[in-house]
């Protein structure tokens, strides 16, 4: 899986010595181990669409590429977790949020674990042009996410709450 999901990542739109590739394949990675390391998660398709969940958002992988290499299954939750690039940014948040409760068990598991890296990074390091504001609105944001994905993993949801928690979030 690793090998093949770096295939697909050199066939990124960005420039292959640009270190934000570097980055974005430790957030798969990370995602990935997360699900394993902390949430006990075994599911080998949950663990692949883990490695590939921005696959289709960050590079001109299509998702019936994903199905060709790694089946329907996988296809089907890193769908379910990508973004419409066509829509706003806003627009897109909106509909994390709304859509959330409705996504198969495979696919709310990505999303915890993701929701789960993002914000420990955020914690770690703020990004460049990022205000104290908007990394806080982020957090609002992502808790309301993950209202949605209650019920999932009781040991995920435990460590987002601590993080909402820690930053006076409400869940």
């Amino acid at each position: 899986v690793l090998y093949q999901s770096t295939s697909l990542q050199r066939r990124s739109i960005y420039n292959p010595t640009d270190s934000r590739n570097a980055a974005a394949f430790l957030v798969f990675a990370g995602v990935a181990r997360i699900l394993s390391h902390e949430g006990g998660i075994t599911d080998l398709e949950v663990l692949q669409a883990a490695l590939l969940h921005d696959t289709v958002e960050d590079t001109d992988t299509t998702f019936d590429e994903l199905e060709s290499v790694f089946g329907p299954t996988v296809a089907r939750i890193v769908q379910e977790v990508t973004d419409d690039g066509s829509l706003p940014k806003e627009e897109r948040k909106r509909l994390q949020v709304e859509h959330a409760p409705h996504r198969s068990h495979q696919a709310k598991l990505v999303k915890l674990a993701d929701k789960l890296y993002n914000l420990r990074d955020l914690n770690r390091c703020t990004p460049t042009g990022w205000t104290a504001e908007r990394v806080q609105e982020y957090f609002v944001w992502a808790s309301r996410v993950a209202k949605g994905l209650r019920g999932t993993n009781a040991a995920l949801e435990e460590k987002l709450q601590q993080l909402f928690w820690e930053r006076g979030v409400e869940l």
